[in-house]
């Protein structure tokens, strides 16, 4: 039966599957719409991030690819898993958000003070009708349901928009090479058709496992926001297979996902900040040596990242027309050969016709 209890996964067993599934261990012969529907979405806090995440991933990945999706409305930019704004295909934004739903419920919450005798839903039938007569910036949705409620704090306002309406980026934000402030309308609004009903979590269970397994109910929790995912994994069970990690932690799979061998080659990858391979399970060690936790953010500011030989390794950023890569320790000659080209190669896919140095840094020991 597919739910009998199979073997310890070490480490480096996990990071390799991980790897797999996130089309990081070889470039994949996929569309960028096809790799965002697999990965279920790509972090996109801040404009570029995703297109750097497919240029690590896609083989003949160029930028252009992902930014007329976003003008064609194919994927747009939305708040859903843990709160951030996620890069989606405009189906996984119709469904997706009506999942997270219940988390941005409990995230206003932290807000009541501030919006101490507002109707909630009076305060979304007006948020609706305001941006779907045109795209709003966030400071224009505040100033004008401060019109409606004077006494109440106009950040909270602006919050509760955002969490009880599916509100979306409107393009020129997003698109590559462009600049455009943040103005929003609704999802509906933006691709002219309705929300559909939230996906069985079973369903989303799979897709998970799919694009980040083999992983824990606890995982699913941190990739998701939400909590309460034990029973759908449970009502999966006989369809899946389990493991155990080097702690005991019962991991769930699908049985004919990749499982690579552990010494499986993982080439260097370029990766953006705050990418979901680095913040989708609730143990990251099988991507972040424990030495090396948290040193890829520092208070709000992410970095982008590095990995050599599948785990976290390093910085980069991009300054004064040079690639700055700053390992967390030294680097063979091989590993570093590795790592210019990859970040050659990285350059040659987001920046063609610039001419950009690539420089090592100290090692940030």
């Amino acid at each position: 039966m597919a739910n009998t209890q199979r073997s310890v996964l070490g480490t480096r067993a996990l990071n390799r599957a991980t790897l797999d599934r996130q089309l990081l261990l070889r470039p994949a012969r996929m569309s960028a719409a096809a790799a965002v529907g697999h990965l279920v979405g790509l972090q996109a806090q801040n404009v570029k991030p995703p297109y750097y995440a497919l240029a690590a991933r896609l083989d003949g990945f160029a930028p252009e690819a992902l930014s007329t999706l976003m003008a064609d409305r194919e994927v747009v930019r939305i708040v859903t898993m843990r709160s951030t704004i996620h890069t989606h295909t405009a189906d996984d934004c119709l469904t997706l958000r009506p999942l997270v739903q219940p988390a941005r419920d409990r995230e206003l919450v932290q807000f009541r003070k501030g919006l101490a005798g507002v109707d909630l839903d009076r305060l979304a039938t007006l948020a609706r009708d305001l941006v779907e007569a045109e795209p709003r910036t966030m400071k224009q949705l505040r100033e004008a349901l401060l019109q409606e409620w004077p006494d109440a704090d106009p950040q909270a306002l602006a919050v509760a928009a955002r969490c009880r309406l599916p509100l979306v980026q409107v393009t020129p934000r997003g698109l590559w090479g462009r600049s455009g402030q943040v103005s929003l309308t609704t999802a509906e609004q933006w691709l002219g058709r309705p929300a559909e009903p939230a996906p069985a979590p079973e369903a989303v269970v799979l897709r998970y496992l799919a694009a980040f397994g083999p992983a824990s109910v606890k995982d699913m929790q941190t990739w998701a926001g939400l909590t309460r995912l034990r029973d759908a994994f449970e009502r999966l069970r006989p369809r899946l297979v389990t493991f155990r990690d080097e702690s005991g932690v019962e991991l769930f799979d699908l049985p004919d996902a990749p499982r690579p061998d552990p010494d499986t080659p993982a080439p260097p990858r370029f990766l953006p900040e705050f990418d979901n391979l680095l913040l989708s399970h609730a143990d990251r060690t099988r991507v972040v040596p424990r030495e090396h936790r948290g040193r890829s953010w520092q208070g709000n500011i992410a970095y982008s990242t590095l990995l050599v030989d599948g785990f976290l390794a390093g910085l980069w950023r991009l300054e004064d027309q040079a690639l700055v890569i700053e390992p967390f320790d030294r680097l063979t000659r091989t590993r570093r050969d590795e790592v210019t080209t990859e970040g050659e190669r990285m350059l040659r896919v987001l920046h063609p016709g610039s001419s950009y140095d690539i420089r090592f840094g100290a090692v940030r020991g």
